[in-house]
């Protein structure tokens, strides 16, 4: 991959206080949202901040949100740090990947069984119903071995092979593609100041 091939990774931070919105949510926990542009050479590129409710069902268009404010047409890739950010606040990628018009990829850390018995754990009702709804709408997750770490991750626009070369090319070193390396530092940052 060429070294100025740019991808925006989306990453979050909570560190568990309520939010002094004006915005009739005042009280109700926020998780920061950051967003890095960063080139498969490791360059940093740019960055923007938004926020989703903790719980909440508004992290799709959170994400959404970010990518439009980075108004970036050279932004080839979408990296998402997991599938369920602010406690499974589910992203839908195919909302996401319509919205953005390029490949779309969420990638996770750890093994994981899926998420439904930690939905069915947490919500019921209509809460549960539509977080069942998206998340099973969801590509299904695969696995790939980067730099001797297992990454979990899901993908639209890209196939395996593609995520294969992708995840790799911004994964220089260890075990987390830069762009979501530095997405998360930089929302862990933001979050401190609030």
């Amino acid at each position: 991959m060429k070294s100025g091939v740019r991808a925006l990774g989306i990453a979050e931070s909570y560190r568990g206080e309520a939010d002094g919105a004006s915005d009739g949510r005042r009280g109700r926990p926020r998780s920061t949202l950051a967003g890095a542009v960063v080139r498969a050479d490791r360059a940093l590129d740019g960055l923007a901040f938004g926020s989703c409710m903790v719980g909440g069902r508004d992290a799709t268009e959170a994400v959404c949100g970010l990518f439009s404010t980075l108004d970036r047409e050279d932004v080839r890739y979408v990296l998402l740090a997991g599938i369920a950010p602010a406690w499974y606040n589910v992203l839908d990628l195919e909302r996401i990947h319509g919205h953005v018009s390029r490949p779309v990829c969420s990638v996770s850390f750890e093994s994981s069984p899926g998420l439904e018995d930690a939905l069915r754990r947490e919500f019921s009702g209509e809460a549960l119903d539509r977080r069942l709804a998206t998340y099973e709408r969801q590509p299904p997750r695969r696995r790939t071995a980067v730099n001797g770490h297992d990454l979990y991750w899901r993908a639209l626009g890209l196939d395996e092979r593609e995520v294969e070369e992708l995840l790799p090319a911004f994964t220089p070193e260890g075990g987390r593609p830069e762009p979501l390396r530095v997405a998360r530092i930089a929302a862990r940052a933001a979050d401190a100041l609030r």
